[in-house]
């Protein structure tokens, strides 16, 4: 693997423009990375999701080079209709567009990050990896007072030119005072097999709120691994829903810094998986000066041979008195061969709180089936009507009207076996 990485290191930097300085960072991180490898099951953090194992069992001769100076012909049909969104595009890795036409260009701010130092004090091999490959690390500013007309979404996109390749992609957000973004990941991924390896880095301020949704709803056989770092202020608000079945595999990982007084997080889930999936949801919430609060809700639809695992921890600081967080995952597994791993967390130092967890799982229920059965529904309408319901419950937690509707007709009725 080492040999493979160096060299497509020396071809990236070859084609570059990095400066000695950039290029001798990104090689400390390469370091790194090759010294810790993917994460396995060895790692508690990684038990339920053996990224090293997928990839070799899954992905063969995996090249890490991707000739960025080549443009990239954007797919429209692969576009959200019926919504009106500023849009940054990413196709095989490569930012094509950055578009905000719908907001005051005074009022955002974009600027190229990667002449900057952009480590990250986080133990994670995959962040290192993304550190040392990504091409472009671009900073989008929402300044003081201002808040997006429009929701912006990002498109993750790949086509046939490429297969058995990693593509690491990496953003940094500042929300200024009073400031309000919301943003969608959309993943529209061809088939073919790749690793996507995302880092997002979020800085809320005062009152400032983000609310971010990420879809991944079309079926493909990639491995995608996505990291969001978010740093809220005294009474900001951060908003993530995550629509986890289209990839074959998929984690989402949140870690997420309550450093202000009276700040939120709250984290709303929604496996819905077919057959031979494995998805994963990590979050960690850190509670960390007092009267602050966190919410989290987490549900899985599972079918054949599907596997969904939710790993939720909660810390409470000594100093945040005052916490109020809540924490709760359900599964409904469809067949036999389904599985769903739950691993809530909570460390607490502080006395004046209030946590709770709690996690449960199993089939169907047959009587509220031949309920629905006996008002006329034969026994499929009963069944999907049953799992509508139960999902939905996890939707309505969306703030945003429009994007609530959006995500519904997303999810759908008539796809579940």
């Amino acid at each position: 693997m080492s040999e493979q990485l160096q060299s497509d290191f020396d071809k990236i930097v070859k084609n570059s423009k990095f400066s000695n300085k950039e290029i001798q960072l990104k090689k400390d991180f390469l370091n790194k990375f090759i010294e810790s490898g993917f994460p396995n099951r060895k790692q508690e953090d990684w038990k339920f999701l053996d990224i090293s194992q997928i990839i070799k069992k899954n992905i063969s001769d995996l090249s890490y080079f991707i000739d960025y100076s080549q443009s990239n012909k954007i797919d429209l049909s692969t576009f959200v209709d019926g919504l009106e969104h500023n849009k940054i595009i990413f196709l095989n890795g490569r930012i094509e567009k950055i578009d905000f036409n719908h907001e005051d260009q005074n009022k955002i701010e974009i600027s190229d990050e990667t002449k900057k130092d952009i480590s990250f004090d986080y133990e994670n091999s995959l962040i290192d990896l993304n550190s040392a490959f990504t091409d472009k690390v671009f900073k989008i500013l929402v300044k003081k007072n201002y808040s997006l007309k429009k929701p912006l979404i990002i498109y993750h996109s790949t086509n046939d030119s490429i297969k058995s390749t990693n593509i690491n992609l990496r953003l940094d957000f500042e929300l200024g005072e009073n400031s309000c973004l919301k943003l969608i990941d959309y993943f529209a991924n061809n088939i073919t097999k790749n690793f996507i390896n995302i880092f997002y880095n979020f800085d809320l301020k005062k009152d400032s709120i983000l609310k971010n949704y990420k879809i991944d709803k079309f079926r493909n056989d990639n491995l995608t691994y996505s990291f969001n770092n978010i740093e809220q202020g005294n009474n900001s608000v951060s908003e993530t829903f995550i629509l986890s079945a289209g990839s074959d595999y998929l984690k989402n990982e949140i870690n997420c810094n309550l450093n202000g007084e009276y700040s939120s997080a709250f984290i709303n889930g929604v496996f819905s998986l077919k057959e031979n999936q494995q998805h994963e949801i990590r979050t960690t919430i850190n509670h960390l000066v007092e009267n602050t609060k966190s919410y989290q809700l987490i549900k899985s639809v599972l079918g054949r041979n599907s596997k969904s695992a939710y790993q939720g921890r909660i810390f409470v600081n000594s100093k945040a008195q005052k916490t109020d967080g809540y924490q709760l995952s359900k599964a409904i597994l469809l067949d036999e061969t389904s599985e769903f791993n739950a691993k809530p967390e909570l460390e607490i130092y502080a006395d004046d709180v209030k946590c709770s967890h709690g996690s449960a799982s199993g089939s169907l229920d047959e009587n509220s089936i031949f309920y629905l059965m006996s008002r006329g529904l034969n026994y499929q309408q009963s069944k999907e009507l049953l799992i509508n319901g139960f999902l939905l419950d996890v939707v309505e937690k969306i703030t945003d009207l429009e994007i609530k509707n959006l995500i519904k007709n997303i999810i759908g009725l008539n796809e579940y076996k």
